[in-house]
C-alpha cells in the first residue's frame, strides 16, 4: 500500500495538469528504507510527448546525486496519461527500473477529475495496491484509502483515540 500526504498527491495532480496534454513526470523522495515519500520533485519531460514520458539524464542525475546526498532514495515514480487511464503501458513496465518504488500514474483525460493509481513493478511483472491518502492538516489521525479505476472502490476511514 501506498500512502502518501495529500499536500504531495495535490501538487502532483497540479503538476500533470499543468504539463497537459503532455505527459508530466517526476519523483517523490523520502529516507532510504523507509517507504515513506516525503519530498515531491517536479521534473522535466524531455520527450515532450502526450504519449511517453523521459526523465532528462542530466537532471536525473542530478536528482538522484541530490537524494544520495541527503540519504534518500525514490519512494514514488509518477507520470501522468492524458488519454488513457492510469494504468502502466507497456513501454512504462519496461522502463521501470525501481523494483522497490512505488509507480503512481495519473489520468488528466478528464478535464474536471483525475484518476490515481499506484502500482509495483517488479520484473515486468505489474501489482497494483492501494492508495492511502494522509490528510495531517485535517486530523492526523484520519486516513482515508481509495482504489481507483479498475480495482473495486474502497473507502476506509481509520480514525483512533475517538
Amino acid at each position: 500500500m501506498l500512502s502518501i500526504d495529500r499536500s504531495i498527491v495535490d501538487a502532483i495532480v497540479a503538476h500533470a495538469r499543468r504539463d497537459h496534454p503532455d505527459e508530466a513526470c517526476g519523483v517523490v523522495a523520502g529516507p532510504v528504507g523507509s517507504d515513506t515519500p516525503t519530498r515531491h520533485i517536479s521534473m522535466e519531460n524531455s520527450a515532450r510527448s502526450m504519449t511517453f514520458y523521459e526523465f532528462d539524464s542530466m537532471e536525473q542525475l542530478r536528482v538522484w546525486r541530490e537524494m544520495d546526498d541527503r540519504d534518500e532514495e525514490p519512494v514514488v515514480i509518477y507520470h501522468s496519461h492524458t488519454a488513457t487511464e492510469a494504468y502502466p503501458s507497456r513501454t512504462d513496465v519496461s522502463f521501470a527500473g525501481e523494483p522497490g518504488a512505488h509507480y503512481l500514474l495519473v489520468s488528466t483525460r478528464e478535464p474536471d477529475t483525475e484518476e490515481i493509481r499506484s502500482f509495483r513493478i517488479v520484473d515486468g511483472a505489474v501489482a497494483e495496491e492501494p492508495v492511502r491518502i494522509v490528510d495531517a492538516a485535517v486530523d492526523p489521525h484520519a486516513v482515508q484509502s481509495y482504489m481507483f479505476g479498475q480495482s473495486p472502490a474502497t473507502v476506509d476511514y481509520e480514525c483512533s483515540g475517538r
